[in-house]
């Protein structure tokens, strides 16, 4: 995410994602924090960004590093 439009189209994903209850999108640091209801799975919201052409290079949850080839 370099741009504006980069980070708004995650949020735009994000935003229409059943099942997201907060996320914050930060263009300086190019990072997304994503915080979903249980039964929405961390596969599922990566997925879903990468939908928007944008790279994504790490990924974490329950403060667990997780894999981004999926």
């Amino acid at each position: 995410m370099t741009c504006g439009g980069c980070s708004g189209a995650v949020e735009r994903v994000l935003k229409r994602l059943d099942g997201v209850k907060s996320y914050d999108v930060k263009l300086d640091s190019q990072t997304a924090d994503v915080v979903t209801a249980e039964a929405l799975d961390y596969d599922t919201v990566l997925k879903t960004i990468k939908k928007t052409g944008k790279a994504v290079n790490s990924g974490e949850a329950d403060g667990e590093p997780k894999s981004v080839d999926g």
